[in-house]
């Protein structure tokens, strides 16, 4: 008998596995997805190495595959193994990720009464548990999530002391995955009839006209139909009798959700590499050919329309003449489509796409169809670092300095730049970082010599005659303090107003950037200062007209604004800040015959939309784009002559030690979408602090201007690189016992420390 050392999908400690025995004829192997009993209950656990001997008296069997082939090989049970020990989760967790789509289940859990049992008059329960009995004996069976949110989070426990009395029995679910192939039923004609169909139509033609017009149909096009698309035009009734004749066939077949079948996308000019892009390539394809076990990871930092793409490109076109593989990382799915058409012209029937803003289907197509050798480039965002490409290359991750690459909600809180290194020195694959505003921590390691730095200093593409000239757009600072004295109360200042008349009278592009949805920022009493905030969660509220509504941006949740304040009762509520739909309004009010479009998350909630607003914007229906964040990141839009940002220090007052460091990107970035055409480009800045250093430098596009100001203060404070946080997070519906935990758990953790001697660690909060 052999055993697996297997990692269940249960809560257990972040290095804890269980013993299974192996059943004979059962052929598992290290990376197989398993069904396994644990406790009461079956549960999903991934095989993580098999042995002939264990120390275990008794030891349980393992229920059998989840799918037949294994879906985690060598590479990624070893960097599952790093993510479990790095980010302190279960080793399952640490996998999930990796696993195909639709693949991990969680069997639901649901009450019944246990057969035979009375349903009332049991003595001696709570009131809680004889309220839970009477719904069952009114509703029947109840799963558990129902269950709590009916009676409250205190159900769960009440449910299981009724099955530790017999009174209640527990069901679970199926493990099976959410997700299969997609299975087609078809009708064709069969070469062999071919002939005598030929002559049969001719003949059905008076008496069955509709198995006629069906059979014309299958020998013009020479290829299957669709059964359900032949049944809705010609009747079931006449597909039944062709089958039974024996003129037509009902087979099926496996369909493929390719999520980029039937797109064309149109052809981009090619253009020779400039001298710093093929100083660059040269750099990255020496490294590729190396025979130096060494991963090689390099960081290219080019300004905006410096042509990064270009270098990926080349460096992805070598990668796979030497028969290797690549993956590329977007930071935002909304990216994903510009990057899809690069790589898409230059490698076509060669590019698979991996992202949540796929259907299940779509993604567990291309995860299986990857991991079978068959797309040699995988593109999406975070996610696609785990993307099943075999005999890696090449890692491209562009916008490398984005915090969307860190996941935030659920295990393994994991940061796909750190996933990234680890995975290539896993694989010795090539990394290429590439950013105009690098992460502060990534510009360190060149310092350190861990990573190599390439430039491309200059942009592409556009009319500069001037070599010693970068291209970059003209940016002006408006201080908005001193538009307030001289009496301008609006949202946009004087210099800004002017350069939107020019630009709408010219026929050209406008970007208008505020990283803040909504019409208002908060809503607020003036009698008694209350603040309308979330009852979930105490973030402040943010207004949103059309219906008019006060939408929670973290959790989601949405009320009616009142007419009156709660606390108070007074009818002086008023709104303050603004917001992106703040700023549209703004437009129209001053530009009534102005097109305008708004992207932002509350604009592009369906699936499409982001490609939607892309494309409008692209062919030019629209003048003016209105946006947060997501138009500040990597977009190319050559007619875009203005980029106005309508409040520069938004976030650089944030309780971050990143604040400045983001509003630099930010700005940085969002100017990058001006002046990418063969148009001069213009973008004004507004801003109460015009002399801190984040947006200066920010205006010139400096980064050798802000890396100096930046890790100096860092070094003060030994934030990172200088030091390494770890955030330990407890939440509770209760506030006083949230903080009660926190204090307890601090205090805990500080003697802790001074038990070992440690001094250079430092609790904060």
């Amino acid at each position: 008998m052999s055993f697996a050392e297997i990692a269940v999908d249960a809560p257990v400690g972040y290095d804890r596995t269980f013993t299974y025995s192996v059943p004979k004829g059962l052929d598992v192997r290290p990376g197989h997805f398993v069904r396994v009993p644990f406790g009461s209950r079956r549960m999903q656990g991934i095989v993580i190495s098999l042995f002939e001997h264990t120390q275990i008296t008794e030891t349980r069997d393992v229920l059998g595959f989840v799918f037949e082939d294994e879906v985690l090989n060598e590479t990624s049970l070893a960097l599952a193994q790093w993510i479990s020990e790095y980010y302190m989760c279960s080793r399952f967790e640490a996998a999930a990720a990796m696993l195909p789509p639709g693949g991990r289940t969680r069997p639901r859990t649901h009450y019944v009464f246990k057969e035979g049992q009375e349903a009332t008059g049991v003595e001696g329960m709570t009131f809680l548990q004889t309220r839970i009995v009477s719904y069952l004996n009114t509703h029947g069976r109840i799963s558990e999530d129902k269950l709590v949110q009916l009676f409250g989070i205190a159900a769960g426990v009440s449910a299981k002391a009724l099955v530790r009395r017999g009174l209640l029995d527990r069901q679970y679910g199926s493990l099976e995955p959410t997700v299969r192939k997609l299975i087609r039923k078809f009708v064709s004609v069969p070469a062999e009839s071919a002939s005598r169909g030929c002559q049969m139509v001719s003949l059905l033609e008076p008496r069955a006209p509709k198995q006629a017009s069906l059979l014309r149909s299958l020998l013009d096009r020479r290829s299957p139909i669709l059964l359900a698309a032949a049944n809705k035009e010609f009747g079931s009734s006449a597909v039944n009798k062709l089958v039974e004749r024996g003129l037509i066939h009902k087979t099926e077949k496996s369909v493929d959700r390719d999520p980029l079948q039937g797109k064309i996308f149109p052809p981009v000019l090619s253009f020779d590499l400039t001298d710093a892009q093929a100083m660059a390539a040269s750099s990255i394809r020496e490294a590729m050919d190396s025979s130096e076990s060494e991963p090689k990871f390099f960081l290219l930092n080019g300004v905006t329309g410096s042509g990064k793409t270009e270098v990926y490109l080349d460096a992805t076109e070598h990668c796979l003449a030497v028969g290797k593989r690549v993956i590329v990382m977007v930071p935002e799915i909304a990216l994903t489509h510009q990057t899809i058409e690069r790589f898409a012209v230059r490698f076509p029937g060669k590019v698979a796409i991996l992202h949540s803003g796929l259907s299940q289907g779509q993604r567990f197509d291309q995860w299986w169809r990857t991991k079978r050798g068959e797309y040699s480039i995988v593109i999406g965002s975070r996610s696609a670092i785990f993307a099943p490409q075999p005999n890696l290359g090449l890692i491209v991750m562009d916008e490398e300095h984005e915090w969307t690459y860190k996941q935030h909600d659920v295990d393994p809180r994991y940061h796909a730049r750190d996933v990234m290194r680890k995975l290539a020195a896993i694989t010795g694959a090539t990394v290429i970082a590439g950013s105009a505003t690098p992460d502060v921590c990534s510009y360190s390691t060149v310092i350190s010599g861990r990573s190599h730095l390439l430039s491309l200093p200059k942009r592409v593409g556009n009319a500069v005659s001037d070599p010693s000239v970068s291209g970059l757009a003209a940016v002006s600072i408006v201080d908005m303090r001193r538009e307030l004295r001289e009496g301008n109360r609006l949202i946009f200042s004087r210099t800004l107003m002017k350069k939107m008349r020019d630009t709408l009278d010219s026929g050209e592009q406008m970007i208008l950037f505020l990283n803040r949805r909504g019409s208002a920022a908060y809503l607020q009493c003036r009698n008694c200062g209350l603040g309308l905030r979330c009852r979930r969660c105490d973030v402040g509220l943010t207004f949103h007209h059309g219906p008019p509504r006060l939408i929670c941006h973290w959790c989601g949740e949405r009320r009616r604004p009142p007419a009156k304040c709660p606390r108070c009762t007074s009818g002086r509520l008023s709104y303050y800040g603004i917001g992106t739909q703040a700023v549209v309004d703004e437009v129209i009010n001053h530009f009534p015959m102005a097109k305008v479009l708004r992207w932002d998350r509350d604009s592009t909630k369906s699936r499409g939309m982001d490609e939607d607003i892309l494309e409008r914007f692209r062919t030019r229906q629209a003048q003016v784009l209105v946006g947060t964040q997501m138009i500040a990141k990597g977009l190319h839009f050559p007619s875009v002559t203005l980029v106005g940002v309508i409040m520069a220090d938004l976030g650089l007052n944030a309780p971050d030690y990143r604040a400045g460091e983001r509003t630099f990107q930010t700005l940085c970035q969002v100017s990058g979408r001006a002046g990418r055409g063969l148009g001069k480009g213009d973008v004004i800045v507004q801003t109460y602090q015009p002399d801190n250093y984040a947006i200066r430098s920010a205006a010139s596009q400096d980064y050798g201007f802000f890396y100096p100001q930046e890790i100096a203060f860092r070094r003060e404070q030994n934030n990172p690189p200088f030091s390494r946080l770890i955030r330990l997070l407890y939440s509770h519906t209760s506030r006083e016992i949230a903080e009660s935990v926190a204090f307890r758990w601090s205090a805990k953790i500080k003697l802790e420390r001074d038990g070992w001697g440690f001094s250079n660690v430092e609790i904060m909060g």
